[in-house]
């Protein structure tokens, strides 16, 4: 076969083709392929045979080879690879278009910042912000290590890259499309052109605008001129915008003076100003700000910026004690920053701002009206209040410790939820941090109500199986420790004072702390902290131990008034709020509602109301409150609290229109807590600061001239102080009956009013049955109500 021939047969179907046969071979022996024969014909008919089969098979599965024949004439690797290509292109030219169309813009309106208004409850101005306090400098003046700490910080490549992070940018644009806000990854270059020549919107034209403007000025542009508007446009907190306004603030000096170590801190504060602000940061905040600071001084030994020995030796010291901002002295400073606060933590609650840094960034910029809730008249009262009970008294001069006393106040509307007056401090200018929002104190024995609200919430039982309420017996002896529970706890009264068995009212009224230690095991400590928190008093990560029954966890006053508030509000939450409106011309700010809804039952929170109204009456806020001429019958409940060493002093009371919580905290100048006792001299024996003292005084000659008219508690509950006796009790009743005193039949235990009288139209008696029937009489309580004069009143 010729190679013509070999090539056609392999086309036909891969054979050769068999060779023709001569007429003459035709017969019995080519039949059965003998040597020198070709083959049969019959051969050739098969094959044929065959072909035609596979035709016809081929011809009865059309449809399906059809089918994927158009899938893969319409998804060829040509097509697809072109089609990428062409996105790719598309994309490419878009950008390369938006580069032509983009310039660089004239610095923004918030580079230059406006002002804020802020705005009394009644439309009254409060104050004006937004005077910037900023002096921009020269590169050349801020040492070249200082310099470096910035980059250290933030960009560690910023001399090296183009001006952008394309991953990180990419992954801010892939969270601002799923609503996650943004997360990091901006360059230096970036983030100066975010802040001077945009704004901090999360979108994704700002952010590809953002891109492109950062590449163009990254091209004209030096690094130095970068980095010089970057430090010099940055918000450090404080009210410092800049590196020269930040140094003053934070280290009194200029920023030609700052060190590596200071430089580090400035540094750090970028990422968060008022969170990693030591002198107002909380715990958790000062951690952060430590480990950020080492975080940039490491990464400058690793970029050869810093010897690694040096580093070694660097410690991070704490930056000075700031001072308060023109135009914010007396009280407007500290009423300006908390409404700051409360809509920074809105802004970034709504989704408008991604985190505090750029809520912080939004407010600072200017443009706002803030309207907050605050009375002007009972602002006013508030502070006249604390000036004649204690700050009129204190004499720095002639006793250090009354430079050491730090008073704070709240006072908010139970139905509102609106925080009516706020007292922070001294002076903005004397003591920047604001005594009403700190909670770095203990509260002390003003946390023992909410053990008994969560005894009566979770229907409690003593480890005898005696159902815990007002009348519920204790025993009530110092030091006891308590049962049931695996971790030891002993804790004294106040004075080491002994009172027998006593009911859970006779407790409340003189403070026992050994009757609320064992009341606090026998709930659960678990479930008392769970109570806690759903009444507003933030407990989350407290271990549940018997020890905290006395409050030892910190607590700030507006925290405390708004857990009070609750109670009085029947059981439904009431969060603080300050803020009653915040209007921008470019956002909308949607503020929560401060009532919430029902947290433990009205029953529960009317019983612990009604108890409360017992402290004021016949326990340790009888001298300040009840007997106090101003109060004209109007009903109040409240309770007293006084710390470990004397530290903290609190009384937080409420009638029912009006919650207000006063704390006085001992604050060293360096920051340290320290002890009370002392102040203003006027306090013999012991020196003790009690709650029922300075705080209760302060309580009531505030509340008896902000309320508008005497009024009466609605509550629901059959037990208590201010309940009307309907049964004279019996030294023979079981200790698991409820029951009601009468003082008519009994002697009180304190002493009657010598001035006004008690707001119920009966009090009970604070003596008690005993746990089994009783040759003799009951153990008397000894009467020590809490005075300023009286050294050993309870807490």
């Amino acid at each position: 076969m010729g190679r013509a021939e070999e090539r056609r047969a392999r086309q036909r179907g891969g054979r050769r083709a068999a060779p023709k046969r001569s007429s003459g071979t035709a017969g019995t022996t080519g039949a059965f392929g003998a040597p020198g024969t070709t083959a049969s014909p019959s051969v050739g008919g098969r094959a044929a045979a065959r072909g035609r089969a596979a035709k016809a098979a081929g011809s009865g599965n059309t449809g399906g080879r059809s089918g994927k024949g158009v899938i893969r004439r319409l998804f060829t690797w040509k097509k697809i690879v072109g089609s990428l290509i062409g996105l790719v292109l598309l994309v490419m030219g878009g950008f390369v278009l938006l580069y032509m169309m983009t310039p660089i813009p004239a610095g923004n309106a918030t580079a230059k910042l406006q002002s804020n208004v802020y705005k009394y409850s009644d439309g009254t101005v409060l104050a004006r912000t937004g005077e910037i306090n900023r002096e921009n400098v020269d590169l050349a003046q801020v040492p070249k290590a200082v310099q470096h700490t910035f980059v250290a910080a933030e960009n560690k490549t910023f001399y090296n890259d183009s001006g952008v992070d394309l991953k990180g940018t990419a992954r801010g644009l892939v969270n601002t499309l799923s609503g996650k806000g943004a997360q990091g990854g901006s360059t230096i270059t970036q983030q100066y052109v975010k802040n001077y020549y945009l704004n901090q919107n999360q979108t994704v034209t700002r952010k590809l605008k953002e891109l492109v403007i950062s590449l163009k000025l990254d091209r004209k542009k030096t690094k130095d001129y970068i980095l010089a508007g970057y430090i010099n446009t940055s918000y450090y907190g404080r009210g410092a915008y800049g590196i020269q306004a930040a140094a003053q603030a934070y280290y009194r000096k200029d920023a030609k003076d700052l060190t590596v170590e200071e430089g580090a801190y400035l540094a750090s504060l970028l990422q968060a100003p008022n969170q990693y602000d030591w002198a107002i940061a909380s715990d958790t905040g000062k951690k952060l700000v430590q480990a950020r600071w080492n975080y940039v001084l490491n990464n400058m030994v690793q970029m050869h910026w810093l010897d690694a020995g040096q580093r070694q030796s660097m410690k991070f010291e704490v930056p000075k004690a700031p001072k308060g901002a023109p135009g914010m002295q007396g009280q407007t400073g500290y009423l300006v920053d908390a409404a700051n606060a409360e809509l920074e933590k809105q802004l970034v609650a709504q989704g408008t701002a991604a985190s505090l840094g750029d809520a912080e960034a939004l407010v600072r910029a200017g443009g706002w009206t803030i309207t907050v809730n605050i009375d002007k008249k009972k602002q006013k009262d508030l502070e006249q209040a604390v000036k004649e009970q204690l700050t009129s008294k204190l004499d720095p001069k002639k006793r250090s410790v009354d430079g050491e006393v730090q008073p704070g106040a709240v006072s908010v509307d139970p139905k509102t939820g609106r925080v009516l007056a706020m007292y922070g401090g001294l002076d903005y200018f004397k003591h920047f941090r604001n005594n009403a929002l700190r909670r770095d104190y203990q509260p002390a024995s003003t946390f023992k109500p909410l053990i008994l609200a969560a005894a009566l919430e979770e229907q409690a039982k003593t480890q005898d199986g005696r159902a815990i309420d007002a009348n519920t017996i204790y025993d009530g002896t110092s030091g006891r420790p308590v049962k049931g529970s695996a971790i030891g706890f002993s804790p004294p009264n106040e004075d080491d004072q002994n009172y027998g068995d006593i009911t859970v009212q006779t407790a409340m009224n003189k403070s026992v702390n050994s009757v609320f230690a064992q009341m606090g095991v026998d709930v659960g400590m678990t479930d008392v902290l769970k109570v806690a928190d759903s009444l507003g008093l933030d407990t989350k990560g407290l271990p549940a131990v018997p020890a905290q029954t006395l409050g030892s966890m910190g607590a700030s006053p507006l925290e405390m008034a708004g857990v009070y508030a609750t109670l009085d509000n029947h059981g439904r939450k009431v969060t603080p709020a300050i803020i009653k409106s915040a209007e921008h011309k470019d956002r909308t700010v949607n503020l929560p509602n401060p009532v919430g809804d029902q947290v433990i039952s009205r029953t529960a929170a009317d019983t612990v109301t009604s108890v409360l109204t017992g402290v004021v009456d016949d326990g340790t806020a009888r001298t300040s409150v009840r007997e106090n001429p101003a109060r004209n019958g109007q009903q109040v409940a409240g309770k007293t609290g006084t710390s470990d060493n004397n530290k903290s002093a609190w009384f937080t009371g409420y009638t029912p229109d009006l919650v207000t919580s006063v704390g006085l905290f001992g604050e060293a100048k360096n920051g340290a807590q320290v002890g009370l006792k002392g102040a203003t001299g006027l306090i013999p024996g012991s020196g003790r600061i009690n709650g029922g003292g300075y705080p209760a005084q302060i309580w009531a000659a505030y509340t008896f001239e902000a309320m508008d008219e005497v009024s009466k508690f609605d509550l629901d509950t059959t037990q208590g102080a201010a309940v009307q006796p309907s049964v004279t009790p019996s030294l023979t009743q079981s200790p698991t009956s409820s029951p009601s005193s009468s003082p008519t039949t009994q002697k009180p235990t304190s002493a009657p009013p010598t001035t006004s009288a008690p707001a119920t139209p009966s009090r009970p008696a604070t003596q008690s049955p005993t746990t089994s029937p009783p040759s003799t009489s009951v153990t008397t309580p000894p009467a020590s109500p809490e005075d300023p004069l009286n050294p050993n009143g309870q807490q």
